[in-house]
């Protein structure tokens, strides 16, 4: 399947495994480009820019094929060695950046004089069109439905999507709700070039985290996932447990007086202990509501190619034969 995402990237399928931390490693990455997608390692899991660079060698190892970095510029007060983690992507040889976060411009012309890809995450049309006005090669168009951060303006991607392709002349994919092949063609109807996925991919053989993780992916609903961090406005999507309980239930508390040391227990530091460990009860995490979706645990190979058949399938089967 060609679109503008495949050509831009260098890829056979429309298909991006989403930055997502302490997941987004390089055996994932690799796994991902492999199978004929875009896998993108998350920058700022490693600790430093020589962690970073190390990771990139290390997937250069597991596969021949295009990869990524994923990288978050967050608002800090002592932020990260991003000049580094910029030079590490750069010396890697590394040829698409996913940016999120804040505004990615500063950092543009650096990356693009390297001759790298930048596809940045939006979760509105007017921040996707500033992207694309400071000259983003992609936007990932992030709907309402996304795990971690979906904006504050609560547009599900079948509104989203399609007023993204209303203003934007850059290609752009699709991120939240994203599970399969329906997920594919529903997404390319809408305007979108391919699909990014995050939490599907969590629940693959190869995904570097703890089973239970997995298994609580597979045994949630599309019921089982809660909005916290509102009152701060840095909202987040995560599966229910009852760590997300105890951090909802200090927002109803404490009101608009909470501040991010009040739930610190709940969200600082705890991926290591829920990805590695498989402590499930350490703190809250990201998961989309896609998650009732997803009923298994394939490799990602088996994921890729199952998203692709069924996706041709409904394009040459069942919707063709309703234009009929």
């Amino acid at each position: 399947m060609k679109t503008r995402i495949t050509e831009l990237f260098g890829i056979e399928h429309p298909i991006i495994q989403g930055g997502m931390h302490h997941v987004g490693l390089a055996e994932l990455a690799a796994a991902v480009s492999n199978a004929g997608g875009l896998g993108l390692i998350t920058g700022l899991t490693q600790r430093t820019p020589e962690l970073l660079a190390r990771e990139i060698a290390r997937c250069r190892e597991m596969t021949d094929k295009p990869f990524g970095v994923n990288l978050t510029f967050l608002p800090s007060v002592n932020p990260p060695d991003y000049p580094g983690y910029v030079k590490a992507i750069i010396e890697g040889g590394v040829k698409v950046v996913e940016t999120a976060g804040n505004n990615p411009q500063k950092w543009l012309p650096a990356l693009k004089e390297a001759g790298i890809k930048v596809i940045h995450k939006c979760t509105s049309v007017r921040h996707a069109l500033k992207a694309e006005a400071i000259g983003c090669d992609a936007i990932s168009v992030d709907g309402f439905e996304c795990g971690g951060h979906p904006g504050e303006d609560d547009i599900p991607n079948f509104i989203l999507l399609p007023r993204a392709a209303e203003e934007l002349k850059i290609p752009f994919v699709a991120s939240g709700g994203m599970a399969d092949g329906r997920s594919l063609v529903a997404a390319l109807a809408l305007g979108a070039e391919g699909i990014n996925m995050g939490t599907r991919f969590i629940a693959t053989q190869e995904a570097p985290v703890h089973d239970n993780v997995k298994q609580a992916i597979v045994a949630a609903s599309e019921l089982d996932t809660r909005l916290v961090m509102r009152p701060l406005r840095n909202t987040e999507r995560v599966l229910t447990n009852p760590a997300t309980e105890r951090l909802l239930q200090k927002e109803r508390e404490l009101g608009a007086a909470i501040t991010f040391a009040d739930i610190a227990p709940e969200v600082a530091g705890v991926y290591p202990r829920i990805m590695h460990d498989g402590d499930m009860d350490a703190g809250v995490w990201s998961c989309g509501m896609v998650a009732g979706l997803i009923h298994d645990v394939p490799t990602v190979q088996q994921l890729i190619s199952g998203i692709m058949d069924q996706a041709h399938a409904l394009i040459n089967e069942r919707l063709a034969g309703l234009a009929r």
